[in-house]
């Protein structure tokens, strides 16, 4: 519920009366499970109501949380003695151990068995660009991410941190729509600044028209890196070939997906010469 689509919504606070909107309409009978703190007020709730979050907060969490070989394990706590034991998650990043307690947790009040539950978690290989890996050796990791909003991006970003805490980490940003860019160029600028390096290209405009005075220099000026900079599609590449690069994430929901292939390719090409 963090503000986004303010060129729908207007601001926060009407964005925040639509997700109510939306929860009222649950059938009494029905089920709601949310994260943990969110400022959902309701007039009408179901009688189920569950919350769950990474660790000890809500109902359902993650204990017990261990990386090894860059792979999650965890044990699901529920209400009452409810614990899964041991669930591996084989798709990377701690932001998507939340999202498996989340997908464990409706799995768990909807009456599925534990180990079914279990053995769902270790087969799930994620989906297409979220934390997708392109490349992936010792020597260069590429990751690929549809993430937009600066809350996805810094959780992308901190997970990449946890998995590899001594690499350089640079950034490939390509910011999407001019309302949100200038609704949220700080928060842009504040997500951005977790990594090493930025490349930002140009807005991805969508469905709008160009707003004056918006551009990706925007939330440019606002990072305090000191490897920043602006870059046009058709340069990207010729950029990389001269980048020192460890661990690469291209992150955006703009057509920032038509580079994944070329830079894919540009990277194993480095990496058997």
């Amino acid at each position: 519920m963090d503000a986004d689509h303010l060129d729908i919504y207007g601001d926060l606070a009407e964005m925040h009366v639509a997700f109510n909107q939306f929860v009222s309409q649950i059938d009494r009978s029905g089920i709601l499970l949310m994260k943990h703190g969110l400022p959902v007020r309701a007039a009408f709730l179901p009688k189920q109501v569950y919350t769950y979050s990474l660790q000890e907060k809500g109902d359902f969490h993650a204990e017990n949380i261990r990386l090894q070989n860059r792979q999650y394990y965890f044990d699901l706590k529920g209400p009452g003695k409810i614990r899964i034991a041991d669930i591996t998650l084989i798709h990377p990043g701690l932001v998507n151990v939340e999202n498996a307690v989340a997908a464990c947790s409706m799995a768990v009040i909807l009456g599925l068995p534990h180990e079914g539950i279990r053995k769902a978690m270790e087969n799930f290989s994620g989906i297409q660009r979220r934390f997708e890996y392109q490349v992936k050796t010792e020597k260069l990791t590429y990751i690929d991410d549809y993430a937009h909003h600066p809350q996805e991006i810094e959780a992308t970003i901190k997970s990449l941190r946890g998995l590899y805490p001594d690499k350089r980490l640079t950034g490939i940003f390509q910011p999407h729509l001019y309302t949100r860019t200038r609704d949220l160029a700080d928060e842009f600028a504040k997500s951005l600044n977790l990594l090493d390096a930025i490349i930002l290209l140009e807005i991805y405009p969508a469905r709008e028209l160009p707003i004056e005075g918006v551009s990706a220099r925007l939330i440019l000026d606002k990072i305090n890196l000191a490897d920043k900079q602006l870059c046009d599609r058709d340069s990207l590449l010729p950029l990389l070939k001269k980048t020192k690069l460890e661990v690469l994430v291209t992150l955006g929901a703009g057509d920032i997906d038509k580079m994944v292939e070329p830079i894919k390719k540009l990277l194993t090409q480095q990496l058997d010469s």
